[in-house]
């Protein structure tokens, strides 16, 4: 599947991320802060496997986005404080500066009217799960968009208006949560789900009944996925730029994507 990830652009001058004082060419006030009281704090939802979430049972953070954090943190000599919070909330979170930066999120017009984003390190898209009988007819987008062809989807998604705009001679059918389009092509009542490149990846995973054919090599709906920072602080985010650069020019990102996708 093509999970393809921006590189981000960049600020100058921070480049040698290794030790704390690499920081100090463009420490901010915030930065100052950061260090003073020596945690980095991170807003997270912790329901979006695997970008951020917790195992049943378990207090601690897991994912890609967690593992980014984590390494931020290390990278500028602190600890990470992780901050609770949900995907309705981190954009006023953050302008009350609850925290100093949030995990990761699609970068929308919306949100960047109200917050600034770091340069992007990851690539979200919409992407057809098939079940492995339909998949020999249902290669492609044009093939997936014909009548009789079944698409589920979950209701109140951005993948419901995905789906109706992407496959208008199917039948799509919206499911209230907490039922899921993917259940239904395991259970036969659908051809293929719509859902994110990210959730894709797991469920072909986990589910040997579902597959991914061409049109996943052609995902839709391509949008950039960035770390979410207080706005008005444009020294805070060509720090954050510069790590973004550093660790994408190494190797870093491709790493964390490797390991959960």
């Amino acid at each position: 599947m093509d999970r393809r990830k921006f590189i981000a652009g960049g600020s100058a001058g921070l480049l040698a991320l290794g030790a704390p004082s690499a920081f100090g060419q463009t420490a901010g006030a915030r930065l100052q802060a950061i260090r003073a009281r020596g945690t980095l704090r991170v807003g997270t939802t912790g329901d979006f496997e695997p970008m951020s979430f917790r195992v049943a049972g378990a207090a601690e953070y897991r994912g890609l986005d967690i593992d980014a954090m984590a390494q931020f943190a290390t990278d500028l000599g602190v600890r990470v404080d992780w901050v609770a919070t949900e995907w309705g909330r981190f954009v006023a979170a953050l302008r009350d500066n609850r925290f100093d930066v949030f995990s990761g999120a699609s970068v929308t017009p919306a949100r960047e009217a109200q917050i600034a984003f770091a340069d992007p390190y990851f690539e979200f898209s919409s992407v057809p799960v098939v079940s492995r009988l339909a998949a020999l007819r249902l290669k492609s987008w044009d093939d997936m968009n014909a009548p009789g062809v079944r698409v589920a989807v979950t209701a109140g998604t951005a993948f419901e208006e995905a789906a109706k705009r992407h496959f208008p001679r199917a039948i799509v059918r919206a499911l209230a949560p907490p039922s899921a389009g993917y259940r239904e092509v395991l259970e036969g009542l659908a051809d293929l789900a719509l859902t994110s490149n990210v959730d894709a990846a797991l469920l072909v995973k986990r589910n040997r009944q579902l597959v991914l054919t061409d049109a996943a090599r052609d995902p839709r709906d391509r949008r950039p996925g960035a770390f979410g920072l207080p706005p008005d602080d444009p020294e805070w985010r060509a720090t954050v730029n510069a790590w973004v650069k550093a660790k994408s020019a190494d190797g870093f990102f491709k790493s964390l994507e490797a390991r959960w996708l």
